[in-house]
């Protein structure tokens, strides 16, 4: 609905709509070109709303306490700093809500996915697949005993 309103507000102003529209979709490739950098570069990336020192949302927030009870350490970016950020990891992931995690460049979930795979276990054998160690897999394996 943004652009639409900027398409008529170009055209009252005498602009071209064309331009208007050839832009965006050249600011939605590149931020598509540097997300898909960010995932592929790092193991654990998390888009949030706030940073992990200070989460602005309950979701964002569950998500950090359970990355923090495994000790994993990751990449995360604050999508309420740039309207773009957060429109373009909605694009480039199919998903409609915040916080994303990805790991190992593949799209994991949101929160309540990351919440399920910490309760039956499954994040521990994630995170061992790419070299981490989580700080709760001694205790999984006693669980199995």
């Amino acid at each position: 609905m943004a652009l639409l309103g900027r398409i008529a507000s170009s055209v009252l102003a005498g602009q071209s709509p064309r331009y208007l529209l050839a832009r965006s979709f050249c600011a939605a490739a590149l931020e598509a070109k540097e997300i898909d950098k960010l995932v592929k570069n790092n193991k654990v990336v998390v888009f949030m709303k706030g940073n992990p020192e200070a989460p602005r949302c309950g979701f964002s927030n569950a998500v950090v306490q359970i990355l923090r009870m495994h000790a994993v350490t990751y990449d995360s970016h604050d999508v309420l700093s740039s309207d773009a950020l957060r429109q373009g990891i909605k694009d480039y992931s199919n998903w409609p809500t915040i916080p994303q995690i990805f790991i190992n460049g593949e799209f994991v979930g949101g929160c309540d996915i990351m919440l399920q795979m910490h309760q039956n276990g499954e994040l521990i054998e994630e995170l061992q697949k790419v070299g981490i160690k989580s700080a709760l897999a001694g205790e999984a394996e006693g669980d199995k005993k």
